[in-house]
């Protein structure tokens, strides 16, 4: 395979600024609001042990394979499919498409923490008992989430048309860190609170009674998804990278990174739910209507707690909804020419308007379905459950299958410079292991799924972009 000849491609200008902003995309709202819950439910410390188990065998090889993918051919995700053969442009098509429909959601939820973090300032935890319905009068306005939805997608939209190495690569090298910080300070918090150690036992000590073939499932979906594999994002971003890079050093970094972020992230809640005699399997509500009541009960000073969470939270979903937006915006300026300031605009606009349906979904447009769901869900299921997963197995078939064993080799040790004596076991796992353990997470993703036509629409489209590949 020929590397690519685009020379005047961006790139990133340090090495710390690549890594944080590599770890920004994989840090979401999975990390902040979906892993404690799912840790909740499936046994704590068992789920945890798991988890990481997934994540340094699966996680990690994938976002290596994505990686030296995108480095190798510098080009975004459907040019770097491309590149390798045109048969399979279609998996670069669904790695574009995957965070395109993500962000017909994502600015949604992210406007909803950007809300929280004025809400838990002006009146939120006044009235405990009142919060659940507060919440449910909020996102069905139709006027209000609206608002904090554009203002969000916005702040978005600056960071991207500012390009690589000023806008993303900036915005990451500032986030993190106060991300970590903030994490830090409501974990201390959470710990300190008497009754808070039966949360840390709960968490660190597994109980394997509690262990199911569910929890292996959840836990390599979570590991799988946490990381932001499969849509694309890993690829742009190794597109960027200097040849000079450590890939595997970075890859390692990266997850090591994300994986705190959930850990912390589980430390702040589960503990300070135990403290309080809370359930702790309190589901994907825990974020927006549970915690906002546990940090009513910390008195005087939980508002600011309330506040420094939310403020958490919007950042980790923002360094990662920057990520997604980066993939559509190099695809047009890759595949179709246009400058990045009219790649983020016409970007940007469409998700303005694929979000705006998202959020009236919730409530004015409440009636209205796509196959049985509305605008929202059919988004949200449709990536979740059937895009990201094909779309991370694909990446391993293709490295591992087509691409040649020799090449890989040379941009994983950069041209025998970099040591990687884990080679052949790496390898081996994305040409053989990692697809299996993919397929089985996708297929009871799939047939998860309550509404059989969304089911057959979401297979169709990608057979539809198989049988059409050479024409994409």
């Amino acid at each position: 395979m020929e590397k690519s000849g685009n020379k005047k491609r961006e790139n990133w200008s340090s090495r710390i600024g690549f890594i944080f902003a590599a770890a920004g995309s994989a840090v979401g709202l999975g990390n902040i609001w979906r892993f404690p819950y799912l840790t909740a439910e499936n046994g704590g410390g068992a789920f945890i042990f798991i988890y990481l188990a997934f994540v340094l065998v699966i996680g990690l090889s994938t976002m290596l394979a994505e990686f030296t993918l995108g480095r190798r051919t510098r080009l975004g995700a459907v040019g770097a499919y491309k590149h390798v053969d045109r048969r399979w442009t279609f998996a670069g098509v669904l790695g574009v498409l995957s965070p395109f429909m993500i962000m017909g959601f994502y600015p949604v939820v992210g406007g909803w923490a950007t809300a929280y973090i004025f809400k838990s300032l002006t009146g939120l935890l006044s009235n405990p008992a009142a919060i659940g319905d507060a919440f449910g009068a909020f996102i069905t306005n139709p006027i209000e989430p609206v608002f904090w939805m554009v203002l969000y997608l916005a702040i978005n939209i600056i960071i991207v048309v500012k390009g690589v190495a000023s806008g993303i690569e900036k915005a990451g090298k500032i986030l993190m860190p106060v991300l970590f910080v903030l994490m830090i300070l409501i974990g201390i918090r959470s710990i300190t609170l008497e009754g808070a150690g039966a949360g840390l036992q709960f968490m660190f000590m597994p109980d394997w009674s509690k262990v199911h073939g569910s929890t292996f499932l959840a836990a390599l979906g979570q590991a799988f998804f946490s990381l932001s594999l499969g849509m694309g994002a890993m690829i742009t971003y190794g597109s960027y990278l200097d040849k000079q890079e450590n890939l595997p050093s970075s890859a390692l970094t990266v997850t090591i990174l994300d994986t705190s972020v959930a850990i912390l992230a589980a430390i702040s809640i589960i503990p300070a739910l135990f403290a309080f005699g809370m359930e702790p399997n309190q589901g994907p509500g825990l974020v927006f209507i549970v915690l906002p009541q546990l940090f009513a009960q910390l008195g005087g000073i939980g508002f600011l707690f309330s506040a420094i969470f939310f403020i958490a939270l919007m950042i980790a979903a923002l360094t990662s909804s920057v990520s997604l937006l980066e993939v559509c915006v190099a695809y047009l300026i890759d595949e179709r020419g246009i400058s990045r300031k009219k790649a983020v605009s016409l970007a940007g606009g469409s998700m303005v308007i694929t979000s705006l349906l998202s959020s009236l979904s919730l409530g004015v447009m409440s009636g209205f379905t796509i196959l049985g769901v509305g605008v929202f869900d059919f988004f949200d299921i449709l990536t979740d459950k059937i895009f990201l997963a094909i779309g991370g197995m694909l990446v391993c078939i293709v490295i591992g299958w087509f691409m040649n064993k020799e090449d890989i080799k040379d941009e994983l040790t950069n041209g025998g410079s970099v040591k990687f004596g884990l080679f052949d076991v790496w390898y081996n796992l994305v040409k053989y292991v990692i697809p299996i353990a993919i397929a089985i997470v996708a297929f009871f993703g799939i047939i998860s799924i309550p509404h059989t036509s969304l089911m057959i629409f979401g297979l169709a489209v990608i057979a539809v972009l198989a049988i059409f590949s050479k024409k994409l």
